[in-house]
């Protein structure tokens, strides 16, 4: 899917914080694609990553369209910079109304490789930091109504991945999603998931080599692969006042894969669909 060319303010008037909102290179990663749809569609976006530089391209890429951004650097383990990134956002801003938690990291694979401070590693990115990031953003949504928040997860924490740390740290983040559901629906925080996979990023390309990407393609009843921007758009429908009554939602962007079985996927495979 090319980058969108036109947009509807479904978010105009609204302010998003996306972590990991960089991409190594020109690359379009999910956190950058998310960043440029939610500011295309009017939102203000506080772009957080580690990497100040890998943001500032994102920013640059937001205000060529004519969106409107600011970078936030840090580390969304350390609770003294969650609190920055939303006090900043609201400094600036004046309010707070999505977040989004995308950073992630995915090793370490197997049980040999992971020691304590590998697994705490992953589980402190991917799970620790969206608590974080939330617990510092659901009392400034709750003064103006209200907000979205929106766990970026995969279909890792669906079906087997082949990943002792990150499959589990996946699904964590839909559980967590569920317990703000309940916890804070009726200050009008709304909490979803939304799970990646068999998705064309900067990084999966550069570890894919041509053949595993046809078998993606192959294993799913779509019989394509997605991009950043089909999640992107999940996100943005997500953060939007059409989705008001959608709330706890665990949305795979997937092209249907966790919904196959494995003699279908074989018979996909065997019938040579390109």
């Amino acid at each position: 899917m090319p980058q969108p060319e036109n947009y509807n303010a479904t978010l105009a008037g609204k302010v998003a914080i996306v972590t990991g909102a960089g991409t190594e290179g020109d690359g379009i990663g999910i956190g950058r694609a998310i960043a440029v749809v939610l500011a295309g569609e009017g939102a203000r976006v506080c772009l957080v990553d580690l990497n100040a530089e890998r943001a500032e391209d994102t920013r640059k890429h937001i205000e060529a369209m004519g969106g409107e951004a600011f970078v936030a650097a840090g580390d969304v383990t350390q609770r003294d910079d969650c609190a920055r990134f939303v006090a900043e956002t609201v400094s600036r801003y004046g309010r707070l109304d999505i977040l989004v938690n995308n950073v992630g990291v995915a090793t370490p694979v197997a049980l040999d490789a992971a020691d304590e401070a590998a697994w705490t590693r992953v589980l402190n990115i991917n799970l620790t930091s969206a608590m974080l990031m939330s617990r510092y953003s659901v009392p400034e949504m709750s003064k103006n109504g209200g907000g979205s928040i929106i766990n970026i997860s995969s279909i890792a924490g669906i079906r087997a991945h082949g990943s002792i740390a990150y499959g589990p740290s996946k699904a964590a983040m839909a559980a967590l999603a569920r317990e703000l559901t309940v916890l804070y629906g009726r200050q009008g925080i709304r909490a979803n998931t939304v799970a990646p996979g068999h998705v064309l990023t900067p990084l999966a390309q550069s570890l894919l080599p041509a053949e595993m990407r046809v078998k993606r393609r192959n294993v799913g009843p779509l019989g394509i692969e997605g991009d950043a921007w089909d999640v992107a758009h999940a996100v943005r429908y997500l953060a939007s006042d059409e989705a008001r009554f959608i709330t706890g939602v665990h949305l795979p962007v997937d092209g249907g894969v966790t919904e196959i079985g494995p003699m279908a996927a074989h018979a996909l495979i065997e019938s040579g669909q390109e």
